[in-house]
């Protein structure tokens, strides 16, 4: 398994998402005292370490080969990621400044951000000029 699959893959891996849950949560209390070194601090160490320990010590290829696996092959792209970090980013700024309903509204966001795919399925590529009707036209 390549780096780049292991760095894919590695996300739908139970600790990992358990972890990124749990250090959202704490983080979002954290932020919401106005400790921004602890929050912070909350928000990125235990998922960078569980992600590290994930990506050098877990066999993901079971991960891969799942159903899930081929979702996210499909539909975790670099926006669908950037989507994800902005929620996470609104529900912080609700948190800080203690407006309520950005917290919501953050985790909506991240959740459309991982439910892309059910919510906006791509569709098959159509090769194109279909032959017939180029012919059809001609006539």
């Amino acid at each position: 398994m390549t780096p780049q699959e292991k760095i894919l893959y590695h996300q739908i891996h139970p600790l990992k998402l358990f972890t990124d849950i749990s250090a959202e949560f704490v983080s979002l209390y954290l932020f919401w005292r106005h400790k921004l070194i602890a929050g912070m601090v909350a928000m990125f160490v235990p998922p960078i370490i569980a992600s590290l320990l994930i990506i050098k010590l877990v066999n993901l290829e079971t991960y891969k080969q799942s159903a899930l696996g081929r979702y996210i092959r499909i539909y975790m792209t670099t926006p669908v990621v950037i989507v994800r970090v902005l929620g996470t980013v609104v529900t912080h700024i609700g948190a800080w400044y203690r407006i309520p309903a950005l917290i919501p509204l953050g985790f909506m966001v991240v959740l459309l951000g991982w439910l892309r795919g059910i919510l906006w399925p791509k569709r098959p590529q159509v090769p194109g000029p279909w032959p017939d009707l180029v012919e059809s036209e001609e006539m």
